[in-house]
């Protein structure tokens, strides 16, 4: 089971930050956390999210915009975008991310 857990985070590591604005430059990158259910059920999945950045670089507001299957990985997916870090200096800077899910 740990040895799955490992293999999905390191399948986590290739998802993706499309930033809205180009001068959003992440700092410090959070994977989620598989969740512990899923992984037992062998459940794979994604999360679309859109975010905001304060000028401190801090993300501020997170939003599912889709996810497959629901009610699975969203609140992991959410808690690790909430701890990114972005240079600081664009105030409302706008970023979407897809998060992988993948056994």
């Amino acid at each position: 089971m740990r040895h799955l857990i490992i293999f999905a985070a390191a399948m986590l590591a290739l998802s993706f930050v499309m930033p809205a604005h180009a001068e959003l430059k992440q700092i410090k990158r959070v994977e989620p956390v598989y969740p512990r259910d899923a992984a037992r059920a062998g459940t794979s999945g994604f999360v679309e999210l859109e975010f905001t950045v304060d000028a401190a670089g801090k993300v501020t507001t997170v939003s599912v915009v889709n996810a497959k299957p629901t009610r699975t990985f969203e609140s992991a997916a959410v808690q690790a975008v909430k701890q990114w870090i972005f240079a600081p200096g664009v105030d409302g800077g706008r970023g979407k991310v897809k998060l992988d899910f993948q056994l």
